[in-house]
């Protein structure tokens, strides 16, 4: 693939809705630029790009595959992308291995919820944008109020580049609005209205050709040529071209457009970071410093794990060791695959905006940076829907465990966690769907088949007061016995503060030492003097306390956010073990932590969820139900609203069901973990009483 020089590259990610048809036309263009000879069909499960069983049997794409072709002297590689929310992590992925996204809006249903979502997404990774019409064969196109529509929600940098001639089942062609010949009977628009607000939005990039444009003189073919890829870069054209990859009219058309308009590698600015925190940017240079990024992981059967690469700078040769960002000693890389769908075949290097795929190197992972200087990590989203997961067989604990840990290896919006308080192993993805066809992929690959339901909600227990007392543990048997006393202060330990400077001084003046873990935000301080209690039986001390803060108190959930301060004990010279005062240091902390007037926090979710603006009200009055706080609304265009709010976990752990429903399916909503609140006295006394019930039945 080093045959390519940069300038001929072209990487483009096709992303848009679920049904606007990206994969059928990148199906459609591997066909005509004669890459493959066989029909293909999503629909009946023979596409090129879809070539998971999963997708076959769903009929959509799942996961992000990378194909290639050669067209009007340049060399492609495009990635055809999922169009539902649910797997938008492919697509983050994906666009951070290309230089042009390609954002296909059905023609018919307009800009729908993920349109606007990969549009941002594209924005985010710097990268030129092209706005496909699909689907133009369809009936019952409004297609002046679309572009309308496109112009209002994207910005008026949307400009055609060509205009469909009839619509529907008279769909037969595009005419160009850079160069308006004789023949636009049927323009849905007329062309020649376009060209000239074209040609500006071109020729802005230039100041000189500009002038010249403004006082009579039209831009040259290649004026054209070159300034049309500096606009798109600098954001000031964002093209609109019409297609139908149904009936294949606007298909060469599109692949001209594409050849014209897409971005070459060197067109994208990107930077990494050396060592010492340094910026550098990068340069298209095959002779330069290699820096490539792993944007994609897939396990395949086959060959095992395949990590997909985009070379920034510099060349990467097959049987070569480089340097991996974080790890200390050189990767080998054996062999260098040019990637078409699920077929491949070896090349000896690839060069600056080559796209090639390695596998069986388990150092790497999908964001690892080869070279010297750290590409910035690929923002992927904090999944947020979980399941508890058990495998249907009881002997497959420990195979379902490790098909779980490929598909995190394949999948960063994917996370499996065992929770230490709830003792579960807890799946957790982007949407109810996406842990659905996880679900499928460990029953098809690995042969594994799970139980699922609802997780236990991660509540954390806490207290409100200062309290103190002790424990002694005493215990004679016909042997030795056992002795340990341990007297403890116990104190609110607030969030976000300097935990020296408050224990040093606001409390304890004289303290003796202090142990903190922040991920608890639990301090614990030995303020022991005198040798009441020996030194050697503190670590047993801190033991039994860990062992508290794990199995918390009043409902079985973990302790946070509290301060113990050991101020005295008593010990045996004969009696005394590290056992002994591990028990006492663990009743002590329950003991004590009962009188500090505890508390239930629950986790607390900030949600972003865009729906038709006539749904607002439905949407405040739905979650005012949900105890959530709505903290503004923003216009997100094209008559939708995104709306901000803070929700508890527990009330939205099924709101997808929830959302579809007040919205008809126009809804959408990402979310995160935002921090933990009290929970209501009323609502603390239902969890306390059912994790009771729940030991006891244990």
């Amino acid at each position: 693939m080093a045959k390519y020089q940069v300038q001929e590259i072209r990487n483009i990610a096709f992303c848009g809705h679920g049904g606007s048809g990206k994969t059928t036309l990148v199906d459609k263009m591997l066909i005509a630029t004669g890459k493959v000879s066989r029909q293909a069909s999503v629909d009946d499960g023979t596409s090129i790009c879809d070539f998971d069983e999963e997708e076959k049997s769903h009929r959509y794409t799942i996961e992000a595959s990378v194909v290639h072709f050669d067209h009007a002297g340049k060399h492609f590689h495009v990635i055809d992308t999922p169009g539902y929310a649910d797997f938008i992590g492919q697509t983050i992925g994906a666009l951070r291995g290309v230089d042009m996204a390609a954002i296909a809006v059905n023609a018919q249903s307009g800009i729908e919820v993920n349109t606007r979502r990969v549009f941002a997404e594209a924005q985010k990774a710097g990268v030129g944008r092209m706005i496909v019409v699909t689907k133009m064969d369809s009936d019952n196109i409004d297609f002046p109020g679309l572009v309308d529509s496109i112009q209002e929600v994207f910005g008026s940098e949307c400009v055609l580049l060509n205009v469909p001639l009839g619509q529907g089942s008279d769909f037969r062609g595009v005419a160009s609005t850079l160069k308006v010949s004789g023949d636009t009977e049927g323009a849905l628009v007329d062309p020649a209205e376009i060209s000239e607000s074209l040609i500006e939005s071109i020729v802005m990039a230039d100041e000189e050709v500009m002038n010249r444009y403004l006082e009579g003189t039209p831009p040259t073919d290649e004026e054209i040529s070159r300034l049309i890829v500096q606009a798109i870069a600098e954001g000031g054209l964002i093209p609109i071209v019409c297609v139908s990859g149904k009936t294949g009219v606007g298909l060469n058309e599109l692949l001209d457009a594409l050849a014209l308009c897409s971005l070459p590698p060197d067109k994208v600015k990107r930077t990494a970071k050396k060592p010492d925190g340094e910026e550098v940017e990068l340069k298209a240079d095959p002779n330069g410093p290699l820096v490539a990024q792993i944007f994609k992981t897939r396990v395949d059967p086959f060959v095992q794990k395949l990590n997909f690469i985009r070379v920034y700078s510099g060349t990467l040769k097959k049987d070569s060791t480089v340097p991996v960002v974080g790890e200390r000693k050189g990767v080998k890389i054996a062999q260098l695959m040019h990637v078409q769908a699920d077929q491949m075949e070896p090349v000896d290097e690839v060069g600056p905006g080559g796209i090639v795929a390695v596998a069986k190197v388990e150092e790497l992972q999908t964001g690892s940076t080869i070279g010297e200087v750290a590409m910035p990590k690929i923002p992927f989203p904090t999944p947020m829907v979980g399941l508890a997961a058990t495998p249907k067989s009881r002997g497959d604990e420990t195979k379902l465990s490790g098909s779980l840990q490929k598909i995190t290896q394949e999948d960063p919006t994917f996370r499996v966690e065992r929770d230490a308080q709830t003792k579960e192993m807890v799946i957790t993805g982007m949407s109810e769907l996406h842990l659905q066809i996880i679900q499928e992929r460990l029953k098809r690959r690995d042969k594994v088949e799970v139980d699922t339901k609802e997780p236990k909600i991660p509540y954390r227990e806490t207290i409100q007061a200062n309290a103190e007392g002790m424990y002694r543990h005493k215990k004679q048997t016909g042997g030795r016995g056992q002795f340990g006393e341990v007297h403890i202060r116990m104190y609110p330990l607030p969030k976000n503060v300097n935990v020296e400077e408050w224990a040093t001084k606001s409390r304890f003046p004289s303290l003796k030492d202090t142990h903190y873990r922040p991920d608890d935000n639990f301090l614990w301080i030995d303020s022991v003097v005198g040798g009441t209690i020996p030194g050697n039986f503190m670590p047993a001390v801190e033991k039994g306390f860990l062992e508290r803060l794990n199995r918390g108190v009043i409902a079985g959930f973990r302790v946070q956010d509290v301060c113990v301060e050991v101020h005295f004990g008593k010990h045996h010279p004969v009696d005394s073990s590290e056992q002994a005062f591990k028990t006492a240091a663990s009743m002590a902390f329950r003991n004590v932590f009962q009188q500090a007037k505890p508390a239930l926090l629950e986790p607390i979710v900030k949600m972003e969820i865009t729906v038709p603006s006539d749904k607002v009200g439905d949407i405040n009055s739905d979650m005012s139900g949900r105890r959530g706080r709505v903290l503004g609304m923003d216009s997100a265009g094209g008559g939708l609203t995104t709306i901000t709010a803070e929700v508890p976990l527990a009330e939205v752990t099924t709101y997808a069901r929830a959302l579809s429903s007040i919205t008809g399916g126009q809804g959408s909503y990402s979310m995160e973990f935002s921090h933990y609140d009290p929970v209501p006295g009323n609502v603390q006394q239902e969890i306390i009483k059912a994790a009771k019930l729940e030991e006891e039945e244990e």
